[in-house]
């Protein structure tokens, strides 16, 4: 048995040495010569052979680029535009009717009403207090007068007794109690001019005391400071409150605040005033522009807030509810090509094969923007490109190519 296995090796041996080496030789006597057909093709080819060969026919789609909206999509939340706890200031005892949440309010509507206790006596015993002061002003300033009058006086009596004194007519006791007449009126009217500033100040301490005592009983009343929704039921009948103890909580939801945090990367594509599409998770949609772009990176996350204002007249959209956010940026120019058109090169980059000069085939590599159901927009090409979309995956870089062209729409 093994001497026949070695047979059958050397016949195979020898059949293959006249076949791929003495194939000229063995054509020749079996009569016929060897033809372009019975060459054995190599296992590599050559680029000379690539470029003799017969072109592969291919369907290719003739492109122009579209400027089209470019876009950063993030995920985030609602929140109210204002939301404030309504606090008092003072201390009393509720004595007005509550409301209760979910009611609407307007801007300075009264959320709650202390009971006054003794602040209207207060605020008469102020009141008193400021007459009082106001009539003490025109006689201090009629003592200011008659001070001044003394002094004109005093002052005449001196001149006269000096004048005589120099003559000898008078003698220097006369000059000398002149003198002193003279400093004590001064010194009135010091006294008066003191007295007129005391009563200036007690009025100022007054109407003081009268403002402090109004503005203690304007705090009784606890209003609205802008419009909203009540979220809260406001503080119970007989109810003690005491500075900084709640009143209510108020929320403005028209218009509401959509808010998402971008990353570093995509935060400079966003611009001030920008559009923003809000789809909630509710199933309802909102547009509404960028208001605000926070400066300053989130220390943990290292994103950026970004705030829109979306209106909201009929209050469907609730704080907190979660949204996907789509914020409009510059618009960028692209193509939308078949994305069955796609593929790889030897290192794996993604790409697609162009009808080149000559109708050759050459490969270019392209970004991704957007995935959409009437296919893929990607930039990296010229404005016009010859896209290969059927046969791609079987022509390399530099092989003929004999395309045909389909309608774009189609």
């Amino acid at each position: 048995m093994r001497i026949i296995s070695i047979l059958i090796a050397t016949a195979v041996a020898a059949s293959l040495y006249f076949l791929v080496l003495q194939r000229d030789t063995l054509m020749a006597f079996a009569g016929r010569e060897a033809g372009p057909q019975d060459t054995i093709a190599s296992t590599e080819t050559s680029p000379t052979d690539v470029t003799a060969r017969d072109p592969i026919r291919v369907v290719a789609l003739r492109s122009t680029a579209q400027v089209i909206e470019n876009a950063v999509v993030l995920r985030g939340r609602t929140e109210a535009a204002r939301q404030v706890t309504v606090a008092t200031e003072t201390t009393g005892k509720i004595i007005g009717t509550p409301q209760r949440k979910g009611q609407f309010v307007s801007a300075d509507d009264i959320l709650c009403t202390l009971d006054p206790g003794t602040r209207t006596s207060a605020l008469a015993e102020a009141q008193a207090r400021l007459s009082e002061a106001r009539s003490r002003v025109p006689e201090a300033e009629a003592a200011l007068a008659e001070a001044e009058a003394r002094r004109r006086e005093s002052d005449i009596t001196e001149n006269a007794a000096r004048s005589l004194s120099v003559d000898g007519f008078a003698s220097d006791t006369r000059v000398a109690s002149a003198e002193a007449a003279s400093q004590s009126a001064t010194a009135a009217i010091q006294r008066a001019k003191s007295s007129l500033t005391a009563a200036q100040a007690g009025i100022e301490s007054a109407a003081a005391a009268v403002d402090a005592a109004t503005r203690e009983i304007e705090r009784l009343t606890i209003r609205a400071p802008f419009g909203g929704l009540l979220e809260t039921d406001t503080a119970e009948l007989g109810t003690l409150l005491r500075p900084g103890d709640p009143c209510g909580v108020v929320v403005q939801l028209d218009p509401i605040k959509v808010v998402g945090f971008v990353p570093e990367l995509d935060v400079s594509r966003i611009a001030p005033d920008a559009p923003v599409r809000a789809a909630l998770a509710s199933g309802v949609t909102a547009q509404g522009r960028v208001t605000f772009i926070a400066r300053a990176a989130d220390p943990v996350t290292r994103t950026f807030r970004v705030e829109a204002t979306v209106p909201n007249p009929d209050l469907a959209i609730r704080d907190g509810e979660t949204a996907d956010i789509t914020i409009a940026t510059e618009g960028r120019t692209a193509h939308l090509v078949p994305q069955s058109a796609l593929t790889l090169d030897n290192d794996g980059a993604l790409g697609l094969r162009l009808v080149g000069d000559g109708d050759r085939a050459v490969f270019t590599p392209v970004t991704l923007l957007r995935d959409t159901g009437d296919g893929v927009w990607l930039t990296g090409l010229d404005d016009t490109a010859d896209i290969i979309t059927v046969g791609q995956d079987y022509v390399v870089d530099g092989v003929p190519i004999a395309p045909s062209y389909v309608d774009p729409s189609q």
